[in-house]
């Protein structure tokens, strides 16, 4: 098969599953004790819960979570499915005439231009919002300080910049997407102490534990296509799909797209429905980009790793360690290619968490991304 183009991707896309359905949000107004109005940052936080409470259901547009705040009342919005009403808009409705005169805070800047829905800003002008607080701007060019823009010239006060860090690393896959066009990548692995993804004879299950391997199914649901190479189709035939037993998203129709990277997929694959490509991983990625893809999985095997690693497409390396050792040098290590030839040419990236999951331990590692710079 010749490598998919633009519109040989988009066709192939057309056997994922239907949209992911709405992940659901409390319609509880929340009170604090009497008619005390809580700290931005208190708001903040509501509006951060509220926005990972949809992470998996809302691409290609943002998660984002909204508070509107009078007297005491608290009415909490998050984004809907495409198509559907704005973390804002749903704020706004559940608060009905106590909107007027009240502080709204959401973690990502209002939009004041008309896509499949209406301005968010108009909304808030119309129901008489007092004042509004931001997280962070929105880096996407059709609203990049424009929602800012109007609310100010509409004589509401702006606050721009509450728990922004925190925002911003919610938002990571959304922000990259709209800053470059392509997806965030996340590249995940587990491993033993020393190192192996998988013994001399191929075989990797289990490695880890069964709560490791619930929140591989975590990673699925908050991805937007998940990508394997040929040789983990061969040896274990996954299906990639997300299985969970809790809250999370978990139907036929939540199920991410799959991409495999190989020339030709057997129809009877369990990754089927999916992409099998055999181009450049950067054209790969303009291609997913193009189609709405927020965030990718890679999910190995070792070559794979080694090939997106190395191009330095990576954004974040997700790594789980088992207390298992091969005791050899025989096994499949995590990156299978030519390494740096001195610790001086070695790659350093950041830390960014280390957690217990189980009896295993979760890794977290950032690349150090030249497009947050962009931002």
């Amino acid at each position: 098969m010749k490598r998919a183009s633009r519109s040989g991707v988009a066709a192939a896309a057309e056997g994922r599953d239907s949209p992911r359905s709405d992940a659901m949000v409390s319609d509880t107004v929340k009170r604090p004790r009497g008619n005390e109005q809580p700290s931005d940052e208190v708001l903040m936080e509501l509006a951060i819960s509220a926005a990972a409470g949809v992470r998996a259901t809302t691409a290609p547009n943002p998660w984002v979570g909204c508070v509107v705040s009078k007297d005491g009342q608290q009415f909490v919005g998050a984004t809907s499915r495409p198509g559907g009403p704005h973390a804002e808009i749903v704020a706004l409705g559940k608060a009905g005439s106590a909107a007027r005169g009240s502080t709204l805070v959401t973690t990502l800047e209002p939009c004041a231009h008309r896509g499949r829905t209406g301005p968010c800003t108009d909304a808030i002008v119309d129901a008489g919002v007092g004042r509004v607080v931001v997280g962070i701007r929105d880096p996407d060019a059709a609203v990049d300080g424009a929602g800012v823009k109007a609310l100010g010239d509409a004589g509401i006060p702006v606050t721009v910049g509450v728990l922004e860090s925190r925002v911003a690393e919610q938002l990571r896959a959304y922000r990259k997407h709209r800053i470059t066009g392509r997806p965030y990548v996340v590249l995940k692995l587990a491993a033993t102490l020393d190192g192996r993804i998988a013994a001399p004879d191929g075989s990797s299950r289990w490695i880890t534990g069964p709560a490791a391997r619930e929140e591989v199914h975590r990673l699925r649901a908050e991805s937007d296509a998940v990508l394997v190479g040929a040789g983990t189709v061969a040896r274990d035939d996954p299906a990639l799909t997300v299985r969970l037993h809790d809250e999370l998203p978990s139907g036929p129709s939540d199920q991410p797209l799959r991409v495999v990277l190989t020339k030709h997929l057997a129809r009877d694959a369990r990754a089927q429905p999916a992409i099998a490509y055999s181009g450049p991983l950067d054209d790969l990625l303009d291609e997913l980009g193009g189609m709405g893809i927020l965030q990718l999985l890679v999910e190995g095997g070792a070559r794979v790793a080694y090939s997106f690693h190395h191009a330095g497409l990576v954004d974040r390396y997700v790594i789980y360690i088992a207390p298992v050792l091969l005791g050899g040098s025989d096994g499949i290590p995590l990156l299978e290619g030519s390494g740096a030839p001195s610790m001086s040419q070695a790659w350093r990236g950041q830390w960014r968490s280390v957690t217990r999951v189980g009896d295993d331990l979760r890794v977290e590692m950032d690349a150090l991304g030249a497009w947050e710079g962009l931002a």
